[in-house]
């Protein structure tokens, strides 16, 4: 039987950070992807994945990163509608897709993919783009064959020969505003965001990675219209990373500096960076 979850008001969470920063460079055990900041944190409070267990409040969420990590941070999953349309494995991948770097390699001949970051302020060197559309209350995807870049022009033609046209996409694929807002009420409502600082010893086989926990930001009250803001401003960032053998899943992330925007509510409760 497993041992009992240990509840923290969040005052002792925020005293349970301070003890754990007090402890200096801590041992890295879970591996090098960019998820190992955040399980070596949750074995450290001894708790399960990104559950925080405050009782008598609102779910709250633990985000944690490398402090010189490049890496957005991802906020959540979410596949765009119409769902019964498979957006993605059948219109994006299917129609829109383009010959994997794997190709004939790791996967398949005919292996295709579907990768971008995109965001609503630039459209990406095949033409796609974020777009807000407040008369429709939903966050879309548009195409825009005229931005593709004349390195492209051949996957343009077989866009072309697949969709029969090159306007916008017959099926636009959207997230409406009140399903982002429930997934964000799920997942985003309050949360502590953690970065950590990263060191490197010894050789080899024998090298060995540290993180030291000296930074935490207390964010609350995650606010609906600061959200649509944040994407129209392009601050958000829509993530696709499919293949015909496998969709890694949609990802909604953004910059950290860019977190506080998206609430009420920010108070960095414990800053001990460069010291």
């Amino acid at each position: 039987m497993s041992p009992q979850l240990q509840a923290f008001s969040k005052e002792e969470l925020i005293e349970k950070f301070k003890e754990i920063y007090s402890k200096g460079w801590i041992l890295n055990k879970r591996g090098r992807n960019d998820g190992a900041v955040g399980n070596t944190l949750e074995d450290l409070l001894g708790i399960p994945e990104n559950n925080l267990p405050i009782p008598n409040a609102a779910e709250w969420e633990l985000k944690a990163q490398r402090s010189n990590t490049s890496s957005l941070l991802t906020m959540f999953h979410m596949e765009p509608s119409p769902r019964a349309m498979k957006v993605v494995p059948d219109i994006l991948l299917l129609k829109y897709g383009w010959k994997s770097a794997e190709a004939g390699k790791k996967y398949p001949e005919d292996e295709k993919s579907f990768r971008g970051t995109l965001n609503a302020q630039n459209f990406t060197d095949r033409g796609f783009k974020v777009q807000v559309n407040d008369k429709e209350r939903r966050v879309e995807i548009v195409f825009d064959s005229t931005i593709t870049s004349e390195r492209h022009s051949d996957w343009r033609k077989s866009v072309l020969t697949r969709v029969g046209h090159l306007n916008n996409f017959d099926i636009v694929p959207y997230w409406g505003f009140d399903d982002l807002f429930h997934k964000a009420g799920v997942k985003l409502t309050n949360c502590f965001y953690v970065q950590a600082d990263e060191k490197w010893e010894g050789k080899g086989k024998n090298k060995k990675n540290y993180f030291l926990y000296n930074y935490v930001l207390k964010l609350s009250q995650f606010d609906q219209s600061k959200f649509i803001e944040a994407i129209r401003a392009g601050k958000v960032y829509v993530d696709f990373d499919a293949r015909t053998g496998h969709n890694h899943g949609t990802k909604f992330r953004i910059r950290y500096t860019d977190i506080p925007s998206l609430y009420k509510n920010a108070e960095v409760v414990l800053d001990e960076r460069n010291k």
